[in-house]
């Protein structure tokens, strides 16, 4: 049950006392939808590196007690994150560009293999650039791929496609002061499949914004999923080492 629990928690999440930058505006001004990409673009995260602890909650068809976690990561090239439960060490993951590996100690298995396994459980096609926009708040698709038409909606700007897709219905919710992602949701129509993202507020670090945390929520007819992740002690552009090696007599897992 336990080690079932962990590995929905990575697959889904491939997700101080700093300045808030929560919006309280009423008057939001009437921007085009080219424009408001064009500030989101602007507001992207630009720093080479980052380190933080994460806590991190689960609900679903088991729930999880509250699990602690280490993430180091190198844009565009590697994210790796260390999970404990109780101060003792369960699990590592590291996701690469090529591949997705990770081990668990309490049923001393191991999985390692492509992003397919991630397409599959979340109902669309995944790679590690989109699984990096989770972690750093950026929307999981890139804006300027597609033309959207946007209306004021929650206090926000949101952005749809202008051309209908039957297949997949999606919006992105912008902050009108921040121009940062606020939610993004995705419904697979064919499938009865949803999937939602949806980002607490962002921090000034180091003059560069960073999501406070997000919630994951993926649902299908018969089930939902919640993940809830906390960012703590946030660092970036620092030195640090990923230390992953699979431990001899592990076994290997698959996933369905």
């Amino acid at each position: 049950m336990f080690k079932n629990s962990v590995i929905i928690i990575f697959f889904l999440l491939i997700i101080t006392s700093c300045k808030s930058t929560k919006n309280t505006t009423g008057n939001i001004a009437h921007l085009s939808a080219k424009n408001i990409i064009k500030k989101n673009d602007k507001a992207g995260f630009n720093r080479s590196s980052i380190k933080a602890s994460l806590s991190i909650k689960y609900k679903g068809k088991t729930n999880l007690p509250s699990m602690n976690g280490s993430m180091r990561m190198v844009k565009d090239s590697v994210i790796w994150i260390s999970l404990s439960k109780l101060g003792f060490p369960v699990a590592k993951l590291m996701i690469t560009p090529k591949d997705v590996k990770f081990y668990e100690k309490v049923s001393k298995t191991y999985f390692s293999g492509n992003y397919k396994i991630i397409s599959d459980l979340l109902g669309s096609e995944f790679n590690f650039e989109m699984v990096q926009n989770v972690f750093l708040g950026e929307p999981l698709f890139h804006l300027k791929n597609e033309k959207y038409k946007v209306k004021i909606r929650e206090n926000s700007y949101n952005l749809a496609p202008k051309s209908e897709n039957p297949l997949l219905d999606l919006f992105f919710l912008i902050d009108p002061v921040t121009f940062k992602l606020v939610k993004e949701e995705f419904n697979f129509a064919e499938k009865g499949q949803n999937l939602t993202i949806l980002y607490k507020d962002f921090n000034k670090i180091d003059e560069s914004l960073f999501p406070k945390g997000f919630v994951i929520k993926a649902a299908d007819k018969k089930n939902q999923t919640i993940i809830d992740v906390n960012y703590r002690n946030v660092i970036f552009d620092v030195e640090m080492g990923f230390p992953f090696k699979i431990p001899n007599g592990y076994k290997l897992i698959k996933i369905k």
